[in-house]
């Protein structure tokens, strides 16, 4: 036990441990000392004087053998000591959601018996160490939505009685290990989305018959053909393969059938059903055409053993004419009566009814409201509504186009990018309907291609995109609807508001994290990077525990796709007004005077974004740092000096230089809090002036940001 006590000490440079503890105590108490910030006080039962540690927060034991550590979601933040490895009975570990970092030491899979190992949402990285093939009774394996590299140990293979690997959201490369489909014959759950694996995908996939759900291999770098034996997998399996590089025709067999172009976006080489583009004849593995189309099997060789019959042929009888006139009729009649009942279902808003706000209707006793989304708030959703259907892009939802239109809706607001509607339906599912423009009609496969992969985004700090509609006339986006308004309003209230309840700066510093932590996503983890381009505190929406939510990601290219109006070129016209102003500023020694037209939303763009036209990430870093100054100061971006105006950025680098006291800067709302927490907003005010730089490069990435703000909000908890 000696030894261990000492490499204990040593490793995590601890203070001496005395007691009577066990052995498999003073290995655990080695995490302990790992863990630098424990906010929760997860572990503050562990105690070198207890005998064992089986009555310790989180451990399980049996027949005083440390059998499972399960502390998940409590915000630890350090790192994984080796002596985890020495604890022989030990079958679950689950360290889920918490801030781990650094490597996972090769010495965790000496404890040969482990049965799962959950440590997702964490900061863990390095590479997946081979030795993990000793783990032969492994049944769960998830690192997802760590920042892992480099390739997948073949070693992976020997781990036979796996039924759970979730590698999502890190970053590994390389192909799979040779002989993947044949070694994880127990796999049920796989998911590997959002890494850089490459090469071509195993035709021995099509072995693991015992698979369930979604096959996840989206928004990786898969390259070639689709292996037809993917179709030899269960029907019922759902098989994800949008946006790599895969090319060929797509296999129509078995559970590869069926299946919607959803499950093969993204790959411009990919051809035949379901995609819109077909295979040419030179593609391989597409079917060569017949050198005589349509010609009937029975054909003589000989046409003139064939003269009399053929010459019957090349006319029809008159009753067979007449039958086929008869039945079109019937079916121009069909089709006229249902276009003209899905438009009396669509919205039937009549004259004569009273009218209400925001272009609904109004009836008597047991009226339906009517969703009509208006081009002038008097015209119905769509006279063509019929020939197009609502597209789900999320599994969950349970709701039609009938449903939608029936609903009750308000009008939230309305921008240069269409009308945004509070949709509530009748089983009290509140969604956010935003109706985009009227034009476009062509460019419905780019539309789709584009909104698709918006839909792909999932995280706690961005909007849900859940749905949307197509039509010649309407395009509508549906999302997951915010019920606590925007920051902007949250900041600084609105005229007519019967109450403002002030922000105080813990609620503050939350929404900083989140916009950060969504913002990271987007530029990290997202499909190619993601640039949102356009952020602003009206877009940034309030969950009901102040959690934020980044909205209208994307916004402005479906909207140019759909026809619609987006805002940034007018936000770019404006921002070329305000850097004149600053220019004369700067040739004048005077406070700059901000035009009265000037767009809000051009107050959040860099100073780089008039030479460049592409938005990049460091886009993104500016209008974040001016949010924060918006934040700390309680001050819109335009500060009112006088009968004069200067942008934020200014203002606050004029103060710095002028020496101004905190108080001057600070939000008066936040008087309270300054005493306690100067130090803290002096620090986020530096990470603010670091975010508006005017050299895009000293900027630092949202990662870094983040980092930051979160060691700062855990030194103070």
């Amino acid at each position: 036990m000696f030894p261990l006590v000492i490499f204990v000490l040593l490793f995590c440079h601890s203070h001496c441990l005395v007691g009577s503890l066990n052995d498999e105590g003073y290995a655990l108490l080695s995490f302990k000392q790992c863990i630098t910030v424990d906010p929760e006080g997860s572990l503050s039962n562990w105690n070198s004087s207890d005998e064992s540690p089986c009555s310790w927060n989180g451990i399980t034991c049996k027949e005083q053998r440390v059998v499972s550590i399960s502390i998940p979601k409590t915000k630890l933040y350090g790192f994984l000591p080796s002596t985890l490895g020495v604890l022989p009975q030990l079958r679950h570990v689950n360290l889920r959601n918490n801030k781990l970092f650094g490597s996972l030491p090769v010495e965790l899979f000496e404890a040969q018996g482990l049965q799962s190992l959950v440590l997702y949402g964490n900061s863990l990285s390095g590479s997946v160490p081979s030795e993990i093939g000793k783990l032969r009774y492994l049944q769960t394996l998830d690192l997802s939505q760590n920042f892992f590299n480099g390739s997948l140990p073949s070693s992976i293979i020997q781990c036979k009685r796996l039924k759970t690997l979730g590698l999502s959201q890190n970053n590994l490369t390389g192909s799979l290990p040779e002989g993947f489909g044949i070694g994880l014959v127990f796999l049920e759950k796989l998911d590997l989305s959002f890494n850089k694996f490459n090469g071509s995908i195993p035709s021995d996939l099509g072995n693991l018959s015992s698979l369930q759900g979604t096959v996840d291999l989206s928004h990786n770098l898969f390259s070639g053909s689709i292996p037809a034996s993917l179709g030899n997998l269960p029907e019922k399996v759902y098989i994800d393969l949008t946006y790599n590089n895969l090319s060929g025709p797509i296999p129509q067999n078995g559970a590869l059938m069926n299946r919607g172009p959803t499950a093969f976006i993204g790959n411009p080489g990919l051809c035949g059903p379901p995609l819109k583009n077909p295979c040419s004849s030179d593609t391989p593995g597409a079917s060569p055409p017949s050198s005589i189309p349509f010609l009937p099997d029975n054909v003589p060789e000989n046409p003139d053993d064939s003269a009399g019959k053929s010459q019957k042929a090349r006319g029809l009888s008159k009753s067979a004419v007449i039958a086929i006139v008869v039945s079109d009729v019937i079916g121009i009649c069909l089709v006229g009566l249902l276009f003209s009942y899905c438009y009396t279902r669509v919205c039937a808003c009549g004259k004569g009814k009273e009218e209400i706000g925001y272009g609904f209707e109004k009836g008597g006793k047991g009226r339906k409201e009517c969703l009509c989304f208006r081009k002038d708030e008097s015209e119905t959703l769509s006279e063509n509504v019929e020939q197009y259907d609502l597209v789900p892009l999320d599994t969950q939802v349970a709701f039609d186009l009938d449903e939608l239109l029936k609903a009750s809706a308000f009008v939230l607001g309305k921008s240069g990018i269409g009308i945004v509607y509070k949709v509530v339906l009748e089983d009290g599912l509140t969604l956010a309907v935003r109706r985009l423009g009227e034009g476009g009609s062509q460019r419905f496969k780019e539309f789709q291609t584009e909104v698709e992969a918006i839909g792909k985004l999932r995280h706690p700090n961005l909007v849900t995109l859940r749905a949307y509609y197509w039509s010649v006339d309407e395009k509508l986006l549906i999302y997951d609807y915010i019920p606590d308004g925007n920051l902007a309003t949250a900041i600084h209230g609105k005229p007519g508001m019967v109450s403002f309840t002030p922000l105080s700066w813990s609620i503050r510093l939350k929404i900083m994290k989140g916009i950060a932590k969504g913002l990271m996503y987007l530029h990290e983890f997202s499909p190619k990077k993601y640039v949102h381009g356009d952020l602003k505190p009206s877009n940034i929406l309030l969950g009901q525990t102040m959690e934020p939510h980044i909205s209208d990601f994307g916004l402005g290219r479906l909207a140019n796709i759909a026809g619609g109006s987006p805002t940034l070129q007018s936000n770019r016209m404006a921002t070329e007004k305000l850097q004149d102003q600053r220019q004369q500023k700067s040739a004048t020694s005077e406070v700059t005077t901000i035009s009265s037209g000037t767009s809000m939303g051009s107050n959040y763009q860099a100073p780089e974004a008039l030479k460049v036209v592409k938005p990049s990430q460091k886009w993104d870093v500016y209008s974040y740092g001016v949010i924060l100054l918006e934040m700390i100061t309680g001050r819109l971006p335009i500060v009112q000096l006088g009968t004069s105006d200067m942008d934020i950025v200014q203002w606050i680098q004029l103060c710095i230089e002028e020496k101004k006291p905190l108080s001057d800067v600070l939000d008066p709302y936040l008087a309270p809090d300054a005493a306690d927490k100067e130090e803290q907003i002096i620090a986020v005010l530096k990470i603010a002036m670091a975010c508006v730089h005017s050299s895009p490069e000293r900027r630092p990435a949202m990662r870094h940001v983040y980092d930051a703000l979160d060691r700062l909000a855990m030194s103070t908890d």
